[in-house]
């Protein structure tokens, strides 16, 4: 049997045109959903612009999915925590306009624990996903929670990552919980559902919009004691996410890459503005005071030798991408030599190839 409470929360958010300002509104008003939803039309006007009362009367009385809803919620790890529960997650509450639900698949208890928000590019470079990974990895193994978009790109790496250590990893989307977007993302969804969490405050059913994005990276800032943004261009999301942790008070820290990339422009801007430059996973716990929390140091294993020749063909390489052309200038090798040594190091992984005959060197 359907807890009649959650019913009255279901139908509460069900309404088009009342997102969660209006809906804390509500709850101010009426202090709480069956109050709402049994208020008069004379009462509610007071709250609800004319236009949305019709919707309101009609989809609160009887919401889409809600069947659906309730049969979801049968599935293992499927929950939905209310505002009015002390589950519900405090950092949120930082937010002019807290989700009123919170739909959620996993592991609930994550959303107890410490975060670091790790975001950027879609369109990441060989290089940015290797440090979102790692710094991910890092981060996670001392015990922060690594919170993200599920998004391609650096999102990917980052939850990548955080499964990779103890802290595991959240997944904040923008669509309802029954979908995958990407659904390029479709079986890394599926294993943060397993050993980490998934979280949305849209309902099941609802698609990807642009509109949603926004919103979503609203909740990354705020459940997140920090934010770290691996690479972003100058128009990317991911600069929303940071001036969202900004005016929250969280910290935020950027990594720096090449001057001639443009996927670095928006960590360098972010830098020029106050966010903290970070070149190791160290930087970021020392700032946020994680010293005293951390995992016992694990031993890096030793790289392998590197042979002479492709040592020198990587110090030619440098950190920013390179075109054969400017390599063969740099080494004063034979095109065909170099060829068979960058085949060799992309076997090996430290070195990838990119589009337009450029390569970038990843170790």
């Amino acid at each position: 049997m359907a807890d009649p409470d959650l019913v009255d929360w279901l139908r509460f958010t069900a309404v088009p045109g009342v997102g969660p300002r209006r809906q804390l509104a509500l709850l101010r008003a009426f202090g709480e959903p069956a109050r709402a939803l049994g208020a008069s039309e004379a009462e509610l006007r007071e709250i609800l612009p004319s236009g949305v009362l019709p919707a309101w009367l009609t989809a609160a009385a009887s919401p889409p999915q809600l069947d659906a809803t309730l049969a979801w919620l049968d599935a293992p790890g499927a929950a939905i925590v209310t505002l009015g529960e002390q589950a519900y997650p405090q950092r949120l509450l930082d937010l002019p306009d807290p989700p009123v639900l919170l739909y959620l698949k996993g592991r609930a208890e994550l959303l107890g624990r410490p975060m670091l928000g790790v975001v950027g590019s879609r369109g990441a470079t060989p290089q940015g996903l290797a440090n979102a990974g790692a710094f991910a990895e890092a981060m996670s193994a001392s015990g922060l929670g690594i919170v993200s978009g599920l998004a391609a790109g650096i999102d990917a790496a980052a939850h990548e990552g955080g499964l990779a250590g103890a802290g595991s990893t959240i997944a904040v989307v923008g669509t309802g919980l029954d979908r995958v977007y990407p659904a390029s993302n479709r079986a890394l969804a599926h294993r943060i559902a397993e050993a980490g969490l998934i979280v949305s405050e849209f309902a099941l059913g609802t698609p990807p919009k642009a509109e949603h994005f926004p919103r979503r990276n609203r909740l990354i800032a705020a459940l997140s004691h920090g934010v770290l943004v691996v690479e972003a261009a100058l128009g990317s999301g991911s600069l929303i996410t940071a001036k969202q942790a900004v005016e929250l008070g969280r910290e935020v820290f950027a990594i720096p890459g090449s001057i001639h990339s443009p996927q670095a422009r928006g960590c360098h801007r972010l830098i020029k503005d106050g966010a903290k430059l970070v070149e190791s996973a160290d930087d970021v716990l020392d700032e946020l005071d994680w010293q005293a929390r951390l995992a016992p140091p694990v031993r890096p294993v030793p790289a392998a030798a590197v042979p002479e020749s492709d040592a020198s063909v990587l110090d030619a390489l440098g950190h920013d991408p390179a075109d054969l052309d400017t390599l063969v200038v740099r080494s004063g090798l034979t095109v065909e030599r170099l060829c068979a040594i960058l085949l060799g190091l992309e076997l090996t992984g430290r070195v990838a190839a990119l589009p337009g005959g450029r390569y970038q060197r990843l170790a």
